[in-house]
């Protein structure tokens, strides 16, 4: 699967599989074949950081 393109969506299904799929968004990242820092500066572009506590986006 691809992720979306659109920020707000992204975050959505990023949130979504880490919440309910993965332990850690490097799990994520490597699973899906994503760039880890690619997507955290994807993800700050609109406000958010990866929270290790919380796994997730906030």
């Amino acid at each position: 699967m691809d992720l979306p393109k659109d920020p707000a969506m992204l975050l959505s299904v990023v949130n979504l599989k880490l919440r309910d799929f993965y332990p850690s968004l490097p799990a994520l990242c490597e699973d899906m074949e994503v760039d880890e820092s690619d997507l955290k500066k994807r993800l700050a572009l609109i406000g958010y950081e990866y929270d290790q506590a919380q796994n997730r986006f906030a």
